[in-house]
């Protein structure tokens, strides 16, 4: 079911949390909003849903204006950020728990309702804990016994608040591909908030970003990483080098490759990636020595600094891969030279 959000604009007392909010969501697409805390992502979400009221706007599903529909009505799955799991119930009987509170003219009759419940938690991978309570569960099977009961009622969108915030680093990433695997199977429209870069980037087929209330850029994960239409975007999605270019010796970044031909602000962005690195002599002219760098699993993040700004912001951040990084021999104090591959220009 697509979504389709017109001039949404929300405001809390003198706060307002969302300003004009203009957004198309095709059907079946898995859609991360992403943003800082206190950006609107949460309360848009609830708006969709019906748990909010916009100000102004319309909200949109499949083309019919449900903006005055109650939550009940819109056939939408919420998944909650803490689960809202009900402790007294068993897992089987927190699943089945949308099914059985159907209107009587809506509601199956017992045996779908067992036929359904135990299929879902199959699919969620989670049959053998269906007579368990909800704590005595992991927070990760907790979370996905939380999207079985959202899905029973067989919704046309599925909305989740931070769904992996309460887990910890090594179940979240387990569960981002079971979900990305999981929407896949069931061609669901999703949206999922969250402010973590990474796991917005892993998940999500489009990724909208959103500050202050307002949509910064949507698009496809790449696209919004390649291609940042500002300054914030740039810094808010991965690492990013921030080069004030009347503040730095303009000299050794053209050298390094920097085009200074027609830029379009004053700060060059450069993704670490895009920085190459070559061992020089010790009596070498470039300016950069190698401080320090740490090991990200398959990569290594290089800090370089230049003794002429030392004290104004003058290092520089390179990612190369651990064969490369050997092949060079590179150490502590050694003298390199970088080249600039590609760099974004913002005010």
């Amino acid at each position: 079911m697509s979504i389709r959000l017109i001039d949404i604009s929300k405001n809390f007392g003198q706060f307002a949390a969302l300003h004009n909010i203009n957004l198309d969501i095709p059907a079946g697409e898995l859609v991360a909003l992403l943003g800082p805390s206190g950006c609107g992502k949460t309360t848009l979400l609830r708006i969709i849903a019906g748990l909010e009221t916009p100000d102004q706007g319309r909200v949109l599903l499949k083309d019919e204006d449900i903006t005055g529909q109650h939550a009940s009505r819109r056939g939408i799955g919420f998944v909650f950020q803490h689960y809202a799991l009900f402790r007294h119930m068993t897992v089987f009987d927190n699943i089945a728990f949308g099914l059985r509170v159907k209107p009587r003219r809506e509601r199956p009759a017992e045996t779908e309702i067992t036929k359904k419940a135990h299929a879902l938690l199959e699919l969620v991978q989670l049959d053998w804990l269906a007579d368990r309570f909800p704590d005595q569960l992991s927070g990760g099977q907790r979370q996905r016994i939380a999207l079985a009961r959202a899905l029973a009622v067989a919704p046309e969108v599925l909305l989740l608040d931070e769904p992996f915030g309460a887990l910890d680093a090594s179940v979240r990433k387990d569960l981002r591909l079971w979900l990305r695997n999981l929407h896949q199977e069931l061609n669901v429209t999703s949206i999922f908030v969250t402010h973590d870069q990474e796991e917005a980037m892993e998940v999500a087929s489009q990724v909208v970003v959103l500050n202050q209330g307002r949509i910064e850029q949507q698009g496809s994960p790449d696209a919004i990483y390649d291609n940042p239409v500002n300054a914030f975007v740039s810094k808010f999605i991965g690492q990013t080098n921030i080069l004030h270019v009347e503040q730095n010796d303009a000299a050794w970044l053209k050298s390094a490759g920097l085009v200074f031909e027609n830029p379009q602000g004053i700060y060059a962005h450069v993704r670490p990636h895009d920085i190459d690195i070559e061992k020089m002599s010790a009596t070498s002219a470039s300016p950069l020595i190698l401080k320090d760098w740490q090991h990200l699993g398959s990569s290594i993040r290089i800090e370089l600094v230049n003794p002429q700004l030392e004290g104004s912001g003058g290092s520089l951040y390179a990612e190369m891969s651990n064969r490369r990084f050997k092949q060079l021999n590179l150490n502590r104090g050694d003298r390199v030279a970088a080249h600039i591959r590609q760099a974004h220009w913002f005010d």
